[in-house]
């Protein structure tokens, strides 16, 4: 029988910006640091081809949630397979993760977004799940199709769509 794991933490791969991302990243949500800087030295230079004592990984938490990102280089991009979702509890809060997450980045639909860094986020209202996973298939299409036509979300308008007004 395996271990007990007791947390998993995404590992970012970056090309060079490793440090600007996880200090961009820390200055939006509360709760948030940057636990560890490491970097690489002569040993396996044949290896990684990283320049000694340039940063290799930074160790960062979220809103409590570890991270690491590694400047590994330019052989794997994000891409749009794999997003951080931010569940917001306001519009107040939607509007200022989606303005500062899309900022230098690209504004993507339903509440999709790349950063500056070309990182994939959802920045989507808490009661979203709810809506789209209701009993009532009427309510749930009717929050869907709203979805559907919107950049950013809008939780008023998904909560008047879903309740029919």
């Amino acid at each position: 029988m395996p271990a007990t794991v007791s947390k998993i933490a995404p590992c970012l791969w970056f090309d060079g910006r490793a440090e600007d991302a996880a200090r961009f990243y820390v200055s939006l949500f509360r709760d948030s640091a940057i636990d560890a800087v490491s970097y690489y030295s002569e040993e396996g230079v044949a290896v990684h081809g990283r320049t000694p004592g340039s940063v290799m990984t930074v160790a960062f938490h979220l809103a409590g949630q570890p991270f690491t990102a590694l400047n590994g280089g330019p052989e794997f991009p994000f891409t749009e397979a794999v997003s951080l979702q931010v569940f917001c509890d306001s519009q107040d809060e939607v509007d200022y993760f989606w303005s500062r997450l899309s900022e230098g980045g690209q504004e993507g639909v339903c509440g999709w977004l790349k950063d500056q860094f070309g990182l994939s986020w959802q920045v989507v209202p808490a009661a979203l799940p709810t809506m789209m996973c209701d009993p009532d298939a009427k309510k749930s299409r009717r929050a869907t199709r709203a979805l559907l036509e919107m950049k950013k979300l809008d939780i008023a308008a998904l909560q008047r769509a879903f309740d029919g007004a």
